[in-house]
C-alpha cells in the first residue's frame, strides 16, 4: 500500500475550509488537490486523516482562526513524515501570532517566537502573504532554519484594479504609517498617488485617525490595509475621509478578519465597497491569491527546488 500511495511528486493537501482557494492554487501548479479529513470527538479532541502521500506535499491553512487549525497541522505533519513524505511546505496564506513580537507587559508570552519554533520543527518552508510584522524585519527571522517566503499582495490587487480601472482622480489611502511601503507599491503599479494617515491607538478597539485633508478633498478614495479584525480603525478611516471631503470611499484589504455583520458598519461609516483577498475565506473575497502563491512555488516542482539547501 505504501509504495502504491507514493506515486506524484507533489501533491497539494488542504484543510477543509481552504479546499475553494487551495484547488485554484493545485490547478495552477498542475498537481492534485486532497483534503485532510478531520473527525471531531465529543470531548473536542480531533482525529486528522492526510491523504495518499507524495515526496513533497503542500499544506494549505490558512490561519485564521488559529488554535485548532494548529493541533491540525502538527497532526497532519506526524502522519505524512511516519509515511515517508521527505518534504512539507506549509501555505499559509494569513499567518497568525505574528504581532506580538515582544513582551509588551511583564510575563506575557511572545507568541511570534513560540509559533516559529512549532512550525519550524515540523515544516521545511513556510510561505505566507503579508505577514504582520512590527519590529521584526523579515519573515526568514522567526523560523529559524527553514526557508520561509513573505509574499506581497499589491501584484495580484494591481491587477484585479486594472482589469476594471479606477477613476484617474483617485487617490490610494493608508490607514497609518506601517501601511506606507505596500500602499506606495499599489500607488505605483496603478500610476496613482497616495497618501497615509496617522494612526493613534488607545487600545484594541480605539483609535483616532488623522490625514492630509487636502489631498482627498474633492477626490474619489481607495482605502487600503492589511488586516481588518474589529473594523475600528476601517470605520475611524471613513469618517476622516468623509468629513475630509472624499467623494467616493471604496476599500481593499488583504486579509478579511471581520464577522460578516460589520460590512454593514462599514457602509454606513460611508465605505461604498469592500474588496478582500482570497487569503480567507471571506464574503468579501474578490481577488484570487493563487497567481502569487503558484509563481512562489513552482520550483517546488522541480528536484533542483526541493533539494536547494535551507
Amino acid at each position: 500500500m505504501r509504495g502504491a500511495a507514493i506515486m506524484n511528486d507533489v501533491t497539494l493537501q488542504s484543510l477543509p475550509d481552504g479546499l475553494g482557494a487551495a484547488g485554484c492554487l493545485a490547478s495552477r501548479l498542475g498537481v492534485a488537490a486532497q483534503e485532510i479529513a478531520l473527525h471531531r470527538f465529543p470531548d473536542g479532541e480531533v482525529r486528522v486523516t492526510v491523504a495518499a502521500p507524495a515526496k513533497t506535499v503542500l499544506i494549505y491553512a490558512s490561519l485564521d482562526a488559529p488554535n485548532d487549525k494548529l493541533i491540525e497541522i502538527l497532526f497532519a505533519a506526524e502522519a505524512l513524515r511516519r509515511n515517508d513524505v521527505r518534504r512539507i511546505v506549509l501555505v499559509a496564506p494569513y499567518l497568525c501570532y505574528m504581532r506580538q513580537d515582544t513582551a509588551f507587559h511583564p510575563l506575557e508570552a511572545v507568541s511570534q517566537r513560540v509559533l516559529g519554533r512549532l512550525l519550524a520543527g515540523v515544516v521545511d518552508r513556510v510561505v505566507t502573504v503579508d505577514a504582520h510584522l512590527h519590529r521584526t524585519h523579515d519573515l526568514h527571522s522567526v523560523f529559524p532554519g527553514i526557508a520561509a517566503d513573505d509574499l506581497s499582495a499589491m501584484p495580484a490587487i494591481a491587477d484585479h484594479l486594472l482589469a476594471s480601472p479606477c477613476d484617474p482622480a483617485t487617490v490610494i489611502v493608508g490607514p497609518d504609517q506601517e501601511s506606507r511601503p505596500w500602499v506606495s507599491s499599489l500607488a505605483a503599479r496603478l500610476g496613482l498617488p497616495f497618501t497615509v494617515a496617522q494612526k493613534t491607538r488607545g487600545g484594541d478597539r480605539a483609535v483616532t485617525i488623522a490625514l492630509d485633508e487636502a489631498a482627498v478633498r474633492d477626490r474619489p478614495v481607495l482605502l487600503v490595509d492589511d488586516i481588518v479584525a474589529s473594523g475600528g480603525t476601517l470605520v475611524e478611516c471613513a469618517r476622516a475621509l468623509t468629513a475630509a471631503g472624499a467623494t467616493a470611499i471604496d476599500a481593499i484589504i488583504t486579509h478579511a478578519l471581520f464577522p460578516a455583520d460589520l460590512i454593514d458598519t462599514f457602509k454606513q461609516s460611508g465605505i461604498r465597497s469592500i474588496r478582500s483577498t482570497s487569503s480567507v475565506p471571506h464574503p468579501t473575497n474578490a481577488i484570487p491569491l493563487d497567481g502569487i502563491l503558484a509563481a512562489a512555488l513552482q520550483d517546488e516542482l522541480t528536484d533542483t527546488g526541493r533539494k536547494k539547501p535551507q
